[in-house]
């Protein structure tokens, strides 16, 4: 038996995996992995994979970094973790100080928690608990869009609004104000995402109308719907969204866990629509993929309503064991660190370019509805008939099939359904690029079969 499969057994026998039916593995391999080094991932018979997806969206300059692991070793040498309650440490101070600095004008506080699920709860109690400290006890209501994905705690999926991760759970869910996604794949011929995302704002108007009086906040994936289906709209509705929170008194989370860090064209997705939402949550490429973290920016408003004397029982009291890690703020400090000249930007977009030139041909191919891109995202839609955009029956799984296809011409492109896509390290070189193109466009020739 080769290596590989000796550890897939040892796995089989002890481990249950996220987000996957373990009965897939009778026929599908498990892919131990030994090492990685910048886009690629490394088996145990020497194998190697391009990182097409940053190994879930979180490795934004490719694996063991030599900055970003210099900086871990270094602080493990100092302290592992120590009690953010009462206590603080020069990592911390140093991130906070960063990202005040970097986001948008007018976060001053971050507090922390240990990943994105986390994190989005973070902003929705504290959010509550603001009106509550308000006097408005009458805040209640979260607004969602319809195909939004904040996460898989329970809170996270009630305002979000994919159904493979929520209706089993529902019954344990709060109620949310679903609102009609503008999601620019509906748009209709000759109409430009623009347009689309204005016409499609009438929706949340009328509902922050009618619901201000018991709305907390809007929470929005800023450009993209990530989990589902990678599906994008245009800054104008963001816009929109910031004006429109204002005039109904209801606060604004940017959840851009997935999309800051530069997915997007720009540092953070909010950049494109020149606003501030009321909270941000950040994670995944904050830490580059080395430790779990997720920093949750808010204004200094929002803080005061929390400031007061203990009796008073005002505080935010909220915490998680891991909060603030030092070795996760080496990390993320590395991590910063390396966006600070504006070359990752710049390079991003010439990157981004060339994912673009390298699958233009995909819009031809009779099975594929869409190539859309958002910066460093681009995302390929596979359909049953194109002229009418009908999808495929979701049961005959078309994306795995490009997934199989990808492990076996060295490529981890682990689909969304019908849609492949590519979200790779900032390291990734054109001819990488060309690589993902070819293997993405053999996968779906055997896919559409």
């Amino acid at each position: 038996m080769s290596l590989n499969n000796a550890l897939m057994q040892r796995d089989l026998n002890v481990l249950w995996h996220p987000c996957t039916q373990m009965k897939d593995h009778e026929n599908l391999p498990i892919i131990p992995i030994k090492k990685g080094e910048g886009v690629y991932l490394e088996d145990f018979e020497g194998n190697r994979y391009i990182d097409g997806v940053s190994s879930w969206w979180v490795n934004a300059f490719g694996h063991n970094h030599p900055k970003i692991s210099q900086a871990v070793k270094d602080q493990l040498d100092q302290i592992e973790h120590v009690i953010l309650a009462g206590f603080t440490h020069e990592p911390i101070i140093e991130l906070s100080e960063k990202l005040v600095d970097i986001t948008p004008k007018g976060l001053s506080k971050v507090f922390y928690a240990d990943n994105g699920s986390s994190g989005v709860e973070v902003a929705l109690k504290m959010s509550f608990h603001y009106w509550l400290n308000m006097g408005q006890s009458k805040k209640t209501k979260f607004i969602t869009l319809s195909n939004s994905y904040h996460g898989e705690t329970l809170a996270t999926l009630s305002v979000g609004d994919v159904a493979l991760y929520k209706e089993t759970y529902e019954p344990l869910t709060m109620d949310a104000i679903t609102v009609p996604s503008p999601d620019c794949f509906h748009r209709e011929e000759g109409v430009s995402w623009e347009e689309h995302s204005r016409k499609m704002f009438v929706h949340m108007e009328e509902t922050l109308e009618k619901h201000k009086d018991e709305a907390c906040a809007v929470i929005i994936e800023p450009l993209i719907q990530c989990a589902g289906s990678m599906r994008m709209f245009h800054p104008v509705y963001l816009k929109l969204l910031r004006e429109a929170c204002d005039r109904h008194g209801v606060h604004l989370i940017a959840d851009e866990i997935a999309v800051g860090f530069g997915r997007t064209g720009t540092l953070f997705a909010c950049e494109q629509a020149d606003i501030s939402p009321d909270f941000m949550c950040l994670s995944k490429a904050l830490t580059a993929g080395y430790l779990p973290m997720c920093a949750v920016m808010t204004h200094e408003n929002i803080y005061e309503a929390f400031y007061d004397d203990y009796d008073t029982l005002r505080a935010f009291l909220h915490s998680h064991s891991y909060t603030g890690n030092p070795l996760a703020c080496a990390a993320a400090n590395a991590t910063i660190d390396l966006f600070a000249d504006g070359s990752v930007i710049q390079r991003n977009q010439e990157l981004a370019a060339h994912m673009a030139k390298a699958t233009q041909h995909f819009s031809d191919h009779p099975h594929v509805a869409e190539v859309r891109q958002t910066g460093m995202v681009l995302a390929i839609e596979m359909v049953k008939d194109k002229a009418s955009r009908t999808p495929y029956p979701w049961q005959e799984r078309r994306g795995l099939r490009v997934f199989e296809h990808g492990l076996k011409n060295g490529a981890l492109l682990r689909p969304l359904g019908s849609v492949t896509y590519f979200m790779p390290p900032y390291v990734i070189t054109e001819e990488q690029i060309d690589h993902l193109a070819k293997v993405a466009w053999e996968g779906i020739e055997i896919a559409t079969k």
